[in-house]
């Protein structure tokens, strides 16, 4: 095998199937010991591209955009949880738990990739707002998250004011959409295929077999 396995994932940092899928393809990576023959890239996608500054109570935001009842809503998140303890990441939902606009996380996350820490920072965000209760539309947590990973931290902030940083993002977004994806998480291989969705870690183990046996014939 002469070339690495390019891979695209589509996500929002608060779509927790985003998160479930990854750790599914990161298990299935790890069990046929791709690790160092796969390269990875965050492509952004908003969910709630209008949400406004101060975001929305989560059980509220569910109810209004999903038609989801309390009861639903309490069966879900118990659904969801177990589903990602089994994938190896707790969530911590919490009754304040709000939505919130994600546009300047993802400007940060672009910044981030030239620096090679596009991926440390997804982590730590999808860790941030799922397991750690923090809320990440503030800047000071995300001062603090940008630390943790080894970024400067005020000049990645300078970034999400940037009109042009801004417009870069939307327009990659845009690019997504018009291939297609309208939905996350959304995984893409050597940008000829995709799967949609948290599939199962045996579905991402034979996809990646296919992979290497067709680039290692080539």
């Amino acid at each position: 095998m002469t070339n690495k396995i390019k891979i695209d994932i589509v996500s929002d940092v608060v779509c927790p199937w985003c998160i479930i899928g990854y750790k599914h393809l990161e298990q299935a990576i790890s069990e046929l010991d791709l690790t160092n023959k796969i390269d990875i890239e965050w492509q952004p996608f908003e969910l709630n591209p209008d949400m406004p500054p101060e975001g929305e109570n989560l059980r509220a935001h569910s109810a209004r955009k999903y038609g989801t009842t309390p009861e639903g809503s309490i069966k879900a998140r118990a659904n969801i949880t177990e589903q990602a303890r089994k994938a190896g990441f707790e969530f911590a939902y919490y009754d304040d738990m709000k939505m919130v606009n994600t546009r300047a996380v993802h400007v940060l996350l672009e910044y981030a990739k030239q620096y090679n820490k596009q991926h440390d920072l997804k982590m730590r965000l999808f860790k941030a707002f799922f397991s750690d209760q923090r809320d990440i539309s503030d800047q000071n947590v995300l001062h603090s998250i940008l630390e943790e990973v080894g970024l400067d931290a005020q000049k990645a902030l300078e970034q999400i004011d940037n009109p042009q940083k801004i417009k870069e993002v939307v327009n990659i977004e845009s690019m997504w959409q018009q291939m297609g994806i309208s939905s996350v998480p959304t995984v893409v291989f050597n940008r000829t295929s995709a799967v949609n969705g948290a599939h199962p870690v045996e579905t991402f183990k034979q996809i990646l077999t296919e992979l290497v046996e067709e680039q290692m014939i080539r």
